[in-house]
C-alpha cells in the first residue's frame, strides 16, 4: 500500500518546525528517520495532513557532555551514537543500540524519534526511563524540560504538545561501581521484543547495592520501570538465591499484554528469568569494579 496524501515540510531551524506544528496541530507530524512511521503510514495505520521532516535542522543533532549528563540531541543517528565514544559514558544506552532492529535500521534511526515514538517494544525508552533521563520540548511557549516517567503516557502517546517537539535526551552519567545489563527474548535478531530488560546496578565498597534501576520493554502499554525489585535490592548484598525472589517482584510491577507472539502468561515468566538474569549480570560487573 502506499501512504495517504500529504503535504510535505522541510524546514531547516527549530523555529519553523515549531511554527509549522504549532499552526497545523494534530493534523502535523514530525518525521526523523522514519524507520517506525513510514511503515505504518504506508499500511494506512494512521495518516496525517502535513509531515514535517526534520533532517535538515542542523540544531538537532549533537552529543555533548553536560552537567553531569550525555545530552543526545533528538535527530542523532542510532548508528551514530553507536559509535561515539561519548557514549561510552553511558554504558546502558550504549548497550541497548545494537539491539535495535539491523545496522540499516540504526543508520536512518535518530535516537530522539525512537524516543518520541514511544513504542512499549523499544529499548531506548526503557533506557531513558531507567536512568531517569530528562527530555529538552520546546514550543510555541518556550521551552521546558520533562522527566522520562512523566513523558511516556501509553503506547504511542506521550506528554508532547501538539506544537512540541523532542530538542534532545538528557541521560544522567552513572559514577562508581556499576554495572549495567541489557537483555532480550525475541522470535529472530532485529524483531521486536517479546519482552526485554534494562539493568543499572551500583554497589558501595561491601558490595552491596546503593543504588538500582529496572525497566522493562514489552511488558506493558509504556516501557515499566520495576520499582519494588529496586527497593528490595537497595541496602542488600543479594546472593544468587536471592535473585529468584527480585524476578518475582520485578514483573509484579508489570501489565504485559497478550497477543499473536505471546501471551501475557508467557511474558511473565520470561520477564521474571530475564531480570534475575540482568542483576546477577550487572551486580557481577559492579562488583568487579
Amino acid at each position: 500500500m502506499k501512504p495517504a496524501a500529504f503535504e510535505y515540510h522541510v524546514p531547516e531551524t527549530v523555529a519553523d518546525v515549531v511554527a509549522i506544528v504549532a499552526e497545523h496541530g494534530d493534523e502535523a507530524k514530525v518525521i526523523a528517520g522514519g524507520q517506525s512511521l513510514v511503515p505504518m503510514l504506508s499500511m494506512r495505520l494512521t495518516r496525517f495532513e502535513h509531515l514535517v521532516d526534520l533532517n535538515r535542522v542542523e540544531e538537532l543533532r549533537g552529543i555533548e557532555r553536560s552537567n553531569g549528563d550525555l545530552v543526545v540531541a533528538a535527530m542523532t543517528r542510532q548508528a551514530a551514537a553507536e559509535r561515539a565514544p561519548e557514549v561510552a559514558a553511558v554504558p546502558l544506552l550504549q548497550r541497548a543500540i545494537p539491539f535495535i532492529g539491523h545496522f540499516q535500521i540504526r543508520n536512518r534511526g535518530t535516537v530522539g524519534g525512537s524516543i518520541a515514538h514511544a513504542d512499549s517494544a523499544s529499548e531506548l525508552p526503557a533506557v531513558t526511563l531507567a536512568l531517569d533521563a530528562e527530555l529538552d520540548l520546546v514550543g510555541r511557549g518556550g521551552e521546558r524540560r520533562v522527566a522520562a516517567s512523566d513523558f511516556f503516557v501509553g503506547t504511542w502517546t506521550t506528554s508532547l504538545a501538539d506544537d512540541e517537539v523532542l530538542r534532545a535526551v538528557r541521560f544522567p552519567v552513572w559514577e562508581g561501581r556499576c554495572g549495567f545489563s541489557v537483555d532480550e527474548i525475541a522470535r529472530r535478531s532485529g524483531d521486536f521484543a517479546l519482552a526485554g530488560i534494562v539493568c543499572a546496578i551500583e554497589v558501595d565498597a561491601a558490595d552491596s547495592v546503593r543504588r538500582a534501576a529496572i525497566a522493562y520493554f514489552g511488558m506493558g502499554p509504556t516501557p515499566m520501570r520495576a520499582r519494588s525489585a529496586e527497593a528490595a535490592l537497595v541496602g542488600s548484598n543479594p546472593s544468587a538465591s536471592d535473585l529468584e525472589e527480585i524476578g518475582r517482584l520485578a514483573v509484579a510491577d508489570c501489565s504485559p499484554a497478550a497477543d499473536v507472539h505471546a501471551s501475557a502468561e508467557y511474558r511473565t515468566s520470561v520477564g521474571a528469568h530475564l531480570a534475575r538474569r540482568a542483576v546477577e549480570r550487572a551486580l557481577g560487573e559492579a562488583r568487579s569494579g
